[in-house]
């Protein structure tokens, strides 16, 4: 299960396809190490968005 502390490397690792879900909160450095080192809610800090939304979208990704 995803939660806000969950790293963002390690969330790509379990499943590349997960990359969009990034993307479209305008993470568009998910190559870059220390994105890849900060957990969600850092990066919804940073980009200004909830991540309570993230984390449902990203759990439902991976219970579907």
């Amino acid at each position: 299960m995803i939660t806000k502390d969950t790293i963002i490397g390690d969330i790509l690792d379990m499943d590349q396809n997960t990359a969009p879900y990034f993307l479209e909160i305008g993470m568009h450095c998910l190559g870059c190490p220390a994105s890849r080192g900060e957990t969600l809610e850092q990066a919804c800090a940073v980009h200004g968005t909830d991540v309570n939304e993230l984390v449902e979208k990203l759990n439902a990704h991976f219970a579907g």
